[in-house]
């Protein structure tokens, strides 16, 4: 019998680094640098609904995909923190299929405009001499994750769903 410990980091390095890799498929089809950003990667944010292995498997590979893409100190750090409350938030409403998919949203919508405007120096948005720039990107940011987590997270979490007992095996000392 394998020992727990090493099926959790197991589970969690393999979710690091599709992490990883779905961040740099969709950088490379330019679908991550746009006003609206849809990462692969960021439907994986529902992995927690099945093991608690997944909260530490995304916040590395967002912090390794955000390294190795080049992103400014603040996305590095603030970046991957977003992604860790959203899988603690994922991993909190688990009982419930659709609600999960919403704390990487709101953690995203939150914390990344700050870092679009603070550490990339976006353009200021304003509206009728009223700068909107954080809640211009907070709504741009939402729809991309809405995108990434609600929809095809939905549907990846749907589909793991039937091999949950497989995959997500948890087995004894």
């Amino acid at each position: 019998m394998r020992n727990k410990n090493v099926t959790f980091m197991v589970q969690a390095a393999i979710i690091a680094a599709l992490y990883v890799v779905l961040t740099f498929v969709a950088n490379a089809l330019g679908l991550a640098s746009h006003t609206i950003q849809v990462r692969f990667s960021e439907a994986l944010c529902i992995l927690p609904f099945f093991t608690p292995a997944a909260i530490p498997g995304l916040w590395i590979g967002c912090l390794i995909a955000n390294l190795a893409t080049g992103a400014v100190i603040w996305d590095i750090i603030f970046g991957s923190i977003a992604t860790l409350l959203g899988a603690i938030g994922t991993y909190l409403l688990r009982r419930h299929k659709f609600l999960c998919t919403l704390p990487p949203v709101i953690a995203n919508m939150i914390i990344v405009p700050f870092i679009l405007v603070y550490g990339y120096g976006i353009p200021r948005v304003y509206l009728k001499e009223v700068d909107v720039t954080i809640i211009f990107n907070a709504m741009t940011v939402g729809i991309g994750e809405v995108i990434s987590v609600c929809v095809l997270g939905s549907i990846l979490l749907n589909v793991l769903n039937k091999y949950k007992d497989t995959i997500f095996r948890q087995n004894a000392d």
